[in-house]
């Protein structure tokens, strides 16, 4: 089965920013991909405290309603592909602030997972950008992994990726693939983006699918761009560096086991665990 990774340009006009989204994702599934991750923020990408506006256009709950949650559906309904909507602001029934949510809707258009993102962007980088998250967002407290048709499907959402105790959790619980649909800004990923992919690909022995936003946004917020595909042994099989469009790759469950098999280090853990 093939994975495809989608990178974008996203801004505050959300249906642009959706038309591109579905636009990209009829062709990587026409390219043969099985399961498409778009990246954090691919349905709005503005002043943070019109997140909460912007979720009210659409509620992902076991289907994904109105406007966008609609369009959302209909490109895995129409296409047959899992689509990984990775890092859309879902509301919260008892909160002002909505939730960093990766929405994964199987090839009926129902949701077959969610995952909150649980840590939450909080900087102030020297010569960079000052960013707070948690002003408007609320983190998730649950970790998160599905049966997908190329295998089981680890979740995280962007900053998640420097925290490697998320994804050795992932692994415990049967992840053979990792997604980390991202906006990484520009100055932390020319120093950090592929370094900590290739990271949690080889600690994991997993393939690690990055979707990921690129260019310059409202408010001047510059993102990395360099969507990817890793493999278990750390091999970047398919990279986009810059524009907006997807890359794609073969997701092969015996190169996981091999790589697992021949180099057992999953199975030699000695911290963490009673033994």
């Amino acid at each position: 089965m093939k994975a495809a990774v989608v990178q974008m340009t996203s801004g505050e006009d959300v249906d642009r920013n959706v038309a591109t989204a579905v636009a990209l994702g009829r062709e990587a599934a026409a390219a043969g991909a099985a399961l498409i991750v778009m990246p954090e923020n691919a349905l709005y990408m503005g002043a943070e405290e019109r997140r909460a506006e912007v979720a009210g256009r659409y509620v992902v709950g076991e289907a994904p309603a109105g406007l966008c949650g609609e369009r959302m559906a209909a490109l895995s309904r129409e296409t047959g592909a899992w689509v990984l909507w990775g890092g859309v602001p879902e509301v919260r029934a008892d909160d002002a602030r909505t939730f960093n949510t990766a929405a994964l809707v199987d090839g009926r258009g129902l949701v077959a997972s969610r995952y909150r993102k649980i840590h939450l962007f909080d900087i102030d980088l020297p010569g960079g950008p000052t960013l707070t998250e948690s002003r408007n967002t609320a983190p998730g407290d649950a970790l998160v992994v599905t049966d997908t048709p190329v295998g089981r499907l680890g979740l995280s959402v962007c900053y998640d990726v420097r925290f490697p105790e998320l994804y050795r959790a992932l692994v415990d619980g049967g992840a053979t693939v990792l997604a980390v649909p991202a906006a990484f800004t520009a100055t932390t990923g020319r120093a950090h983006w592929e370094l900590l992919l290739r990271a949690r690909a080889v600690e994991s022995q997993a393939y690690v699918l990055a979707a990921a936003q690129w260019g310059t946004h409202p408010g001047g917020r510059t993102t990395w761009g360099h969507a990817m595909i890793v493999d278990p042994w750390g091999v970047v099989l398919a990279e986009r560096a810059e524009g907006e469009g997807f890359v794609l790759a073969e997701i092969d469950p015996e190169r996981t086991a091999s790589v697992r098999a021949s180099l057992p280090s999953l199975a030699h853990r000695r911290i963490g665990l009673n033994r």
